[in-house]
């Protein structure tokens, strides 16, 4: 090989270990400093949060009955029942509602356990599934850990961390 040969071939071989550097660099960023995860303050409540300790309410439409497990009921929102947002409520999209921890998700936890993009719930051929998108601690469905899309009823209990959601009508 030529002296001009070997000499292009080091500087590309710099060039190549110097972007792997700054792709390293960039992930590690990510990582640090990611998404700034905002905690809401739900209406009505004070900023400081659960106490410690105690178990949390049941929202007023479980004490009301508002969920049953009946399988003809169509579901049209989704009940955060334990964890920190305890009582808060969204309505369901049939294009997807996504849980986790990114700013992104239509429900958003602050819940070391869960991951940016946890979970999915979508409508497919009028019933409701929920798929976990890779997540580190996984989703549970009445206490299984599911590993596919996962059919949803109403009362059906969907654990992400330390937050459990049902279905609602």
């Amino acid at each position: 090989m030529s002296e001009l040969t070997l000499t292009i071939l080091r500087l590309g071989l710099l060039v190549a270990l110097w972007l792997f550097v700054f792709a390293i660099v960039g992930v590690l960023r990510g990582d640090l400093y990611g998404t700034r995860v905002t905690q809401r303050v739900r209406r009505g409540t004070e900023p400081s949060g659960p106490i410690p300790g105690a178990s949390p309410a049941r929202p007023a439409a479980l004490k009301a009955g508002m969920l049953s497990g009946r399988r003809g009921s169509h579901p049209r929102k989704l009940v955060v029942t334990e964890g920190p947002l305890s009582g808060t409520s969204l309505p369901l999209r049939s294009q997807g509602t996504l849980i986790g921890r990114s700013p992104e998700c239509a429900l958003v936890l602050d819940d070391d356990y869960a991951s940016g993009r946890h979970a999915r719930i979508f409508e497919q051929e009028g019933r409701w599934l929920v798929e976990d998108l890779g997540s580190t601690n996984g989703t549970f469905v009445d206490n299984r850990r599911i590993t596919a899309p996962t059919p949803l009823e109403l009362g059906t209990t969907l654990r992400i961390g330390r937050t459990v959601v049902e279905l609602a009508r």
